[in-house]
């Protein structure tokens, strides 16, 4: 069997569908039926059922496709190793918020032992770009939260985080045990520059325009809060100042962490870095 027509079944049968099985591997789909059947002819029985309905795996072709996804994932682990030892292996990572997460943690320690003649070149951004400069070609693959515009972009999630109104500790409001949006309303918000990702905006600003101090990073954010009794948002679980609470917003949806990287880009390193990301956030 060769990796070729390993790759082509895979495809087919993580789409279960010819046509978009095709399409993803940038093929017509007459000779994607005949690998497919020449490799159901080599294994000695069928992959697939065919019907109007669509495509299903059989018994068979399930066993196939654990092996054939684990023989795939290593012999990318080869090419890498070997273009690592030639030199030049490098993948850069945009990184937005907070580095000391445990996921993050995780992902750097397995990306390491996975790869550990890569050179890994990461790229720390504020708060006014959540792609952190992939669409400007500056990083290989962003690390970061959604929502955000995805246009060009493939994106995939790694968990979700509750978010809160950070407050004064002395705040009225810092006293109750949840909150919803109706009772911020009046209150100043951060903003972030103008240009930024409107998406992005509309996400931490709770759905609507809000007027209030400009801000580039968690801690301008922080900082506004302490001064100015600006209203700021966190994902629950960061920690903060002492003088800082935060109180969970029940109506507000919760903060997906995603990895994010251009359409398209074959780079072998991004496939294997969303696959170790995906494991590190799901221990």
């Amino acid at each position: 069997m060769e990796l070729r027509t390993l790759r082509y079944f895979v495809a087919v049968a993580e789409e279960l569908h010819f046509g978009r099985a095709a399409a993803r591997l940038h093929m017509s789909q007459p000779p994607l039926s005949r690998a497919i059947k020449q490799l159901e002819a080599e294994a000695g029985a069928l992959l697939f059922t065919r019907s109007p309905a669509g495509v299903a795996l059989t018994p068979v072709g399930a066993v196939l496709l654990d092996e054939a996804r684990a023989l795939l994932d290593q012999a990318e682990r080869l090419r890498l190793r070997v273009s690592a030892a030639a030199g030049g292996a490098t993948i850069t990572i945009g990184i937005l918020g907070d580095g000391t997460d445990p996921g993050t943690t995780r992902l750097a320690a397995a990306f390491r032992e996975s790869h550990p003649g890569v050179d890994v070149r990461v790229r720390d951004t504020d708060l006014t770009d959540p792609t952190c400069g992939l669409r400007a070609g500056l990083v290989d693959v962003a690390l970061t939260r959604a929502p955000f515009d995805e246009t060009a972009l493939t994106v995939r999630g790694l968990r979700t985080d509750p978010v809160g109104a950070v407050l004064r500790a002395d705040d009225p409001l810092a006293r109750r045990e949840h909150l919803r949006l109706a009772d911020l309303a009046g209150r100043r918000w951060f903003q972030f520059p103008q240009g930024t990702d409107p998406v992005w905006q509309s996400y931490w600003n709770g759905g609507e325009p809000r007027e209030g101090p400009v801000v580039r990073v968690v801690q301008e954010c922080l900082q506004a809060v302490l001064w100015n009794g600006t209203i700021g948002l966190a994902p629950l679980g960061h920690d903060l100042p002492a003088n800082l609470a935060v109180v969970p917003l029940v109506d507000m949806a919760p903060s997906r962490v995603v990895v994010a990287w251009n359409d398209g880009d074959t780079n072998p390193l991004i496939r294997s870095f969303v696959g170790i990301a995906t494991a590190a956030y799901h221990p």
